[in-house]
């Protein structure tokens, strides 16, 4: 969602004259973000704003919106592999905003693949020098073995398992190694799932067998984290760090409906302890919802129809107001995120289609 500089004058005019919240809702407007509006308007009037925090507010709000456009459009660039597309719009995105590591790295493994080792280990030393801290995915990613004959990456990988040590002195180590190793079966057997899904199609022999295999890991991976959750609780980040943290998260996400249930309120728990991602939270209060047989309510679920070979957004509670319920978790507009899936958002067609959609899901 980027706010155009109309937005931001119409908003900070009608602020200044005190315009009272009966007239706004009386007012309409053509062709006008009115929603966004009024969001604007009253976060002013309930910070009493002078002209100059006025604008601090209005152009933060507009570049963070703008940041996490550009780093969704960057990484559906990579999934379609068009690396060189992708690497521009991260170079964006860091021209507005240096916080996420995981953001760096993943725009490392753009560059890795374009070619352009330079960028690719500036990027990466950024990735360390805000947190990142996974050394065994590091070393592991096949996004980066064109770096690997380089003499920067033994340089690269004493300096990130230096920090990491320093970082993590007083971590659960043992637990921390065996969340990172059930990370890497994770998130390996899918990358390699959808490259076949991409390469061959999904009605394919070889998907078809990747598939069976990725259930087989599964359930062997849900079995040591189950163990694991029912032992220690949801544990956090401050315990083993942010990736083996999330490594309880995906397992959980990637299984059974049954164990998803079981689960969920001990993650909402975890969350509000701060020992787990709001973001990772609605993904998979989506896809609970959605096995219960309910609308998912933040959009983050696709299906898949063999019929057109498309995907599609499963359905939706409350499709209008999705942007603001993503807002709330963290998560940036719907429409960027959908476009990893070459699926254009335009929620008046969606709405028409919904029952269509409702019906092909219970398929």
């Amino acid at each position: 969602m980027v706010f155009s500089v109309k937005l931001i004058i119409v908003s900070v005019k009608f602020y200044r004259k005190n315009i009272n919240v009966k007239i706004l809702q009386k007012i309409k407007f053509k062709n006008f973000q009115y929603d966004i509006f009024v969001s604007i308007y009253f976060n002013l009037k309930n910070m009493k704003a002078t002209l100059t925090t006025i604008l601090l507010f209005l152009f933060t709000l507009s570049f963070s919106q703008n940041y996490k456009t550009l780093i969704g459009e960057a990484d559906a660039f990579y999934k379609n592999k068009e690396y060189k597309k992708s690497v521009e719009k991260y170079n964006e995105a860091f021209s507005i905003e240096q916080k996420s590591p995981e953001d760096f790295y993943n725009a490392a493994c753009s560059a890795a693949l374009l070619g352009n080792k330079k960028v690719a280990f500036q990027w990466l030393q950024l990735a360390l020098n805000k947190g990142w801290s996974n050394v065994n995915h590091l070393t592991s990613d096949t996004d980066l073995k064109s770096l690997h004959n380089d003499k920067k990456w033994p340089i690269l990988v004493s300096d990130m398992q230096k920090v990491v040590d320093a970082r993590e002195a007083k971590y659960d180590k043992p637990l921390q190694a065996k969340l990172l190793a059930l990370f890497e079966e994770d998130q390996t057997i899918r990358k390699e799932y959808i490259k076949a899904q991409k390469d061959y199609g999904n009605q394919s022999k070889i998907v078809d067998s990747l598939g069976k295999v990725m259930m087989h890991k599964d359930s062997i991976n849900l079995g040591k984290v189950t163990e694991i959750l029912d032992k220690y609780g949801w544990v956090g980040v401050d315990k083993v760090g942010g990736q083996a943290n999330q490594t309880l998260f995906l397992v959980i996400q990637h299984s059974d409906l049954k164990t998803q249930q079981k689960y969920l309120p001990m993650m909402r728990e975890a969350v509000k302890n701060n020992n787990a991602s709001s973001s990772a939270l609605a993904l998979l209060e989506d896809r609970v919802a959605l096995g219960e047989g309910k609308k998912q309510i933040y959009g983050s679920q696709i299906g898949y129809d063999n019929t057109t070979n498309t995907e599609y957004v499963l359905p939706l509670e409350d499709p209008d107001n999705v942007d603001k319920r993503r807002a709330t978790v963290g998560l940036g507009p719907l429409a960027d995120y959908v476009k990893r899936w070459n699926i254009i958002w335009n929620v008046e067609e969606y709405k028409k289609q919904l029952p269509e959609i409702e019906a092909k899901s219970k398929r």
